[in-house]
């Protein structure tokens, strides 16, 4: 009778244990998934009616292990979301994109985006989203698109701003964090009931290569709304291309050293008048102008093991837009490491792969970010 009253007892305790336990394995899985994302929150601040307006937050596998997304949904209809891609190897970085649906709503809104994960661990990341969407200013259309553009050449786009309900409305300013925009203000229309401009957008030809996504804010006289967001959208294509983008040097000892070509092609033919990288670098630098160049790179590692991540930057005669980058990472090892092989650690990897790198636990609360 003894033991059969203590059943009771003992049940309710392990019980608690469990959820104990479950809450601990939830909380540590939305650790480890949040580490992988910069911002977590953003604020739309004022958008127009009808603008185009996302965001992206941007997140990079730092484990050792395969990252897999399910999926993303949205606590509200104001926002949608989709994520870029969903399977990630080490160092892979992805986008979750977040698009406020400014032509259905209108007012202050917010929601939650929840990102869930099902590899290496299940876990759910959630981030924010708010904005307050105008229903008095509309943009026609609702993106600066410039488009594709060559480096070196200008891009322009005019869109138009409307505010209905005053006459007295004005766009005092324009600002935007990117230095490279220019813009003209020009006055349309103005009547009791509407005011409306015409933005002349200008991309300048000193803008680097890559992917345009930034953001004019219009300052406006207008005491409950001084600032309306406009996105802006291009992409400027470099002159030249380099192959590969990133070197991976397989494990070496100290003072041993690997060289490995960069090939660089350009439309026009080129010179290569400099290369900026670090000591342990070294190379043989082309003298004539090509639209095809072959570069060796060699890397000579240093007395201190670990990993080494550098970047060298190939520069030509076009000037800053004719800037090739290549990020290299490579894995020093002592001697003795590479002398006395284990199962744990090969000695040999396939060519051009990068060396594995192992967590010391593969429980929950041990993973942890992968050193760079």
């Amino acid at each position: 009778m003894l033991f059969g009253g203590m059943l009771p007892v003992r049940r309710p305790l392990l019980l608690s244990l469990v959820v104990l336990m479950l809450s601990a394995g939830a909380v540590s899985g939305e650790e480890w998934a949040r580490k992988m994302f910069k911002e977590t929150s953003h604020d739309f601040g004022n958008v127009a009616r009808g603008a185009k307006t996302e965001y992206r937050f941007t997140f990079e596998n730092i484990y050792v292990e395969p990252l897999h997304v399910v999926g993303v949904r949205s606590s509200c209809g104001c926002t949608s979301a989709e994520v870029t891609k969903r399977d990630f190897k080490t160092w892979e970085k992805g986008e979750v994109v977040a698009t406020f649906n400014t032509n259905a709503f209108l007012g202050n809104h917010s929601a939650t985006v929840t990102v869930t994960f099902d590899k290496p661990y299940f876990a759910e990341t959630q981030l924010q989203v708010k904005g307050n969407i105008k229903g008095d200013v509309t943009l026609q259309p609702g993106v600066v698109e410039l488009g594709t553009i060559n480096a070196g050449q200008p891009a322009e786009q005019r869109i138009s701003v409307a505010r209905s309900g005053s006459g007295d409305w004005e766009i005092v300013d324009v600002r935007s964090a990117n230095t490279n925009f220019e813009v003209d203000v020009l006055l349309t229309h103005r009547s009791n009931l509407q005011t409306a401009y015409d933005l002349v957008v200008r991309l300048k030809p000193t803008a680097p290569p890559g992917i345009v996504k930034d953001q004019l804010f219009l300052i406006t006289n207008d005491a409950n709304s001084t600032q309306i967001a406009v996105d802006v959208e291009g992409r400027v294509v470099s002159n030249i291309e380099v192959h590969p983008t990133s070197l991976l040097f397989l494990t070496l000892k100290p003072g041993e050293h690997r060289t490995k070509p960069v090939i660089l092609r350009s439309k026009q033919p080129v010179k290569i008048v400099g290369i900026e990288c670090d000591p342990c670098f070294s190379y043989a630098l082309p003298t004539e102008s090509r639209t095809t160049h072959s570069i060796p790179i060699t890397f000579t590692a240093g007395q201190n093991v670990g990993k080494v991540a550098k970047e060298i930057k190939i520069k030509t005669d076009l000037g800053p837009q004719g800037i090739a980058v290549v990020k290299c990472q490579a894995d020093v090892e002592p001697p003795q490491a590479l002398q006395q092989p284990t199962a744990a650690s090969p000695s040999s990897h396939p060519v051009d792969s990068q060396p594995p790198i192992t967590t010391s636990d593969s429980n929950l609360k041990q993973l942890s970010p992968v050193p760079r």
